[in-house]
């Protein structure tokens, strides 16, 4: 058992929520606000901003992704994956739903909800890329909010680092097979070229990177280290940011016509998330995991790697696509879902405790 079970924190945990991360569904509306006010006033600059493309990949959007990212990968720690062995039924648990349940029920829950249930309020032209952007958005976990949820839920933080590091590393390999794969039983077109160069840009340029700078950074000691980390968390949030108000101010005609948009995304968002998390939880009920390591591996089974699936939506469908708003969508719900699923793990752990013990 590790002894950080019982309250401990490390390093690598993180503080507790800060007021950005907090307020974030805040944050998202006024940046839909800003972003559809800015695009009606200023179209001709945001058209020059969506042209600045290569190879499909648009610049400031990949500028902005990386200083988003990097920071994020910056913090988990590869070395920590020879730790798997301490939680294999916790991580097991996790895998099974991050790797093999997460992807497979959003692509069911987007065809149930956008193609059947809420068809007749979307634009028929518009489905298969909300589709598509349902689907990048669950096809990887989170990276770094799941610290602060797991702290929030007392959870064990070299469970959550070993359980992040090991998901990053299964990311680099299965996150453009696993889209590819789902898109095209959605019969969605994807460019494989176009996916690649994605995964490239925003997985593994930014692994390699974010390490490097880790590796220097730790050098100098880790009060350097968290010092620098903390300084760009605040960039990287502010990188968030502007990506939103450049996503809508693309999308501003959209959700000026039809507002009802983002509650018909929302909905098998917030499904798949409940879902998976109370799957995640159970499950390590199921096989006697402590409480410490269900928690997190319930928030982690739940996540979703939002910036990545935004940065990957632009890429294959562009900032006016239904795809790049599905994503956003994802962004708007995280932090008031996954404080409800902190509230039920915390609320359940004497139950959970005393069934585990029998």
């Amino acid at each position: 058992m590790s002894v950080l079970c019982e309250g401990g924190h490390s390093p690598q945990q993180g503080a507790p929520m800060g007021v950005f991360e907090r307020y974030l569904t805040l944050w998202v509306l006024g940046c839909i606000v800003v972003g559809i006010a800015f695009g009606q006033a200023f179209p001709e600059v945001f058209q020059a901003i969506g042209r600045a493309e290569v190879a499909r990949v648009n610049l400031p959007v990949g500028v902005l992704i990386w200083v988003m990212i990097i920071p994020m990968l910056a913090k988990v720690d590869f070395g920590a994956l020879h730790q798997v062995r301490q939680h294999l039924r916790g991580m097991g648990v996790t895998l099974f739903v991050n790797w093999l349940v997460k992807p497979f029920s959003m692509a069911f829950l987007a065809w149930l909800f956008l193609r059947q249930w809420f068809a007749p309020w979307l634009p028929a032209q518009e489905v298969d890329s909300y589709i598509a952007g349902l689907i990048l958005l669950a096809a990887a976990p989170c990276t770094a909010m799941v610290f602060v949820w797991s702290r929030l839920t007392n959870g064990d933080p070299l469970f959550t680092l070993t359980q992040v590091a090991l998901n990053d590393s299964i990311m680099v390999i299965a996150f453009a097979p696993l889209v590819a794969g789902l898109l095209g039983v959605a019969a969605i077109t994807v460019p494989w070229d176009t996916l690649l160069v994605s995964v490239l840009l925003y997985i593994v340029v930014p692994v390699v990177l974010a390490q490097i700078w880790r590796k220097g950074l730790l050098a100098r000691g880790d009060a350097v280290f968290d010092a620098v980390m903390n300084q760009v968390g605040t960039l990287s949030m502010v990188a968030l940011l502007a990506t939103l108000v450049l996503l809508f101010a693309f999308q501003g005609d959209a959700i000026v016509r039809q507002p009802l948009i983002i509650a018909l995304l929302a909905a098998p968002i917030l499904v798949q998330v409940l879902s998976n998390a109370a799957l995640a939880y159970g499950l390590n009920y199921l096989v006697g995991e402590r409480h410490c390591i269900a928690g997190p591996s319930a928030l982690i089974g739940a996540s979703n790697f939002f910036e990545l699936a935004v940065a990957t939506a632009i890429s294959l469908f562009g900032f006016a696509s239904g795809a790049a708003l599905a994503t956003v969508v994802g962004v708007l719900i995280e932090v008031p879902v996954m404080l409800l699923v902190v509230r039920v793990v915390n609320g359940t752990k004497g139950w959970y405790e005393r069934g585990v013990a029998e």
